[in-house]
């Protein structure tokens, strides 16, 4: 009896030829996973069509409100975003199906799991590294990265296998899509001196004329997005009314250099409406309702939490730690956002917190000032104190010209105008 691999099933051209490939040179029988994240498509009809071509069974799952729950929400409480630039949708997404394709492997007791993946991306890295942590028994396949085929070649064997084939006419662009973002790659994109043709976007439009401004309020619990416009909504419409109203002011737009795992740079464009709208609202918040040591720290640790993510690592114990790190910090991360959305910007222009460290008594220079202002001589003293020592002993930088040059010219005296 032939072993059974999992495929993860995207309805394209390379896993639509993968599970014909797959049963003509392992022997396997396909049983195809196809996983909605948000991406827009006939779930029902890609299963069909799997069926069609030969896969013993077609299952799908609606992994939408999981993919927000477990994935984009702890790196939204982080702040992640790769290289202070991508919010990193896609890679967010590989964790998931990866964990999916190991709990189908198992209920269905197949040995062998299989991606379309290529050579040459990150992708490749997060499926394998992620399938291995949950499920180091299980073997990996990658078609792609196996076969060689250019794409006329698996045209070609499409036509032969009578393998049904949307197009034949490759696109200038090669695109992921899912709740938390949409990826744009290859074409003209791969000069980055060339500027990104409008047929790349379709989540953002800038409207001629501008569009009036559109303010929105963002209701948070503990970091966790749960209202709009005071209107309390479930994760997945929440996510997708965001897009579209960012989307229609041209926010969310990202033009990226980016450092890929595997060592090359890649010029990669983004549409992240919801995502950037939510980023920035969730840090406004963190600003009242986190200490000023929490913020520096946490700030540091983003760029390791983002980095983790970005490098498939999800599934490993320095995320285990991190996430810990991150939820705390999440206690008192709830109140309510203003955030204007106009002409391809995201502004914050108000922000409320019943757990509020900003205290106006303290803040205000106006009547009803509780700041002693007598306790600053002393802190300036005390902070002071180690810098004033040194400089007494010592001969400090800029004081032997070594950093500075000598600023001691003759000050210009300047005469009072007479007086007529």
């Amino acid at each position: 009896m032939a072993e059974t691999v999992i495929l993860a099933y995207s309805g394209g051209l390379d896993t639509s030829v993968a599970i014909r490939w797959l049963q003509e040179t392992y022997g396997l029988e396909v049983i195809t996973l196809t996983i909605d994240i948000g991406n827009e498509r006939d779930i029902d009809a890609i299963a069909a069509k799997a069926l069609r071509i030969g896969a013993k069974k077609a299952l799908t799952v609606d992994a939408r409100r999981d993919f927000l729950d477990y994935f984009v929400w702890p790196a939204l409480q982080a702040n992640a975003l790769y290289e202070g630039e991508y919010p990193l949708a896609t890679a967010l997404a590989r964790p998931l199906i990866a964990k999916l394709l190991v709990d189908v492997a198992r209920q269905e007791g197949a040995t062998t799991v299989a991606h379309g993946c290529t050579g040459k991306g990150n992708d490749q890295v997060r499926f394998d590294v992620s399938i291995m942590a949950l499920a180091p028994e299980l073997k990996i396949i990658a078609p792609v990265r196996e076969w060689k085929m250019t794409r006329d070649a698996e045209i070609e064997f499409a036509a032969q296998h009578n393998i049904p084939v949307a197009a034949t006419i490759a696109s200038p662009y090669s695109t992921d899509v899912n709740l938390w973002g949409r990826s744009i790659e290859c074409g003209i994109l791969e000069d980055p001196w060339a500027a990104p043709p409008r047929d790349v976007w379709e989540w953002t439009v800038m409207p001629d004329p501008p569009l009036a401004p559109t303010e929105v309020s963002i209701t948070f619990d503990q970091g966790v997005p749960v209202a709009l416009d005071g209107e309390t909504l479930g994760p997945v419409e929440l996510v997708q009314r965001l897009n579209q109203l960012a989307g229609e002011q041209g926010v969310g737009r990202i033009d990226h250099v980016e450092n890929r795992l595997v060592g090359i740079k890649s010029r990669e464009v983004y549409e992240a409406p919801a995502g950037m709208t939510l980023i920035a609202a969730h840090r406004a918040l963190e600003s009242l309702t986190l200490s000023r040591d929490q913020v520096r720290v946490k700030e540091m640790l983003a760029g390791e939490y983002a980095r983790l993510i970005y490098n498939g690592l999800w599934y490993s114990a320095l995320h285990a730690d991190l996430m810990g790190f991150m939820r705390s910090s999440q206690r008192y991360v709830s109140g309510e956002v203003r955030v204007l959305l106009a002409q391809g910007h995201c502004t914050i222009v108000g922000r409320r917190s019943p757990h509020s460290l900003y205290q106006h008594a303290l803040a205000t220079y106006d009547r009803g000032d509780t700041f002693n202002h007598d306790a600053a001589l002393g802190f300036i003293a005390l902070w002071g104190l180690p810098v004033r020592t040194q400089a007494q002993v010592q001969l400090l930088p800029g004081h032997d010209g070594s950093v500075l040059p000598d600023l001691a010219a003759t000050p210009r005296s300047i005469a009072p105008a007479p007086v007529e």
